[in-house]
């Protein structure tokens, strides 16, 4: 017979903490965040939810976002956007 109940919130994967409080990353949850050695995991509490993800995993979208609002940027051409690298190195390296 069928269970009747919610499955809908089962766990993906189960992890056991070690005596020095690791855990292993099992490879299903490890494939589906694109993580390997040397990536970095972030945690976040979400109410009463604690929430693993990939750090730094931001689109360009999300960046656009976090820099320009929902506002368009003005265009610049190559040759500008170079001149303000050269500028922005020139003021940040700069001997003082």
């Amino acid at each position: 017979m069928h269970y009747p109940g919610n499955i809908e919130n089962m766990a993906i994967a189960h992890s056991k903490v070690t005596s020095q409080g690791q855990i292993s990353v099992p490879v299903d949850v490890r494939r589906k965040l694109g993580v390997g050695p040397g990536s970095v995991l972030e945690w976040d509490e979400e109410g009463d939810k604690v929430v693993v993800r990939r750090a730094g995993c931001f689109s360009s979208e999300e960046i656009h976002r976090a820099l320009f609002g929902m506002r368009t940027p003005e265009r610049r051409s190559a040759d500008e956007l170079k001149e303000g690298i050269r500028r922005y190195a020139r003021v940040r390296y700069a001997r003082h």
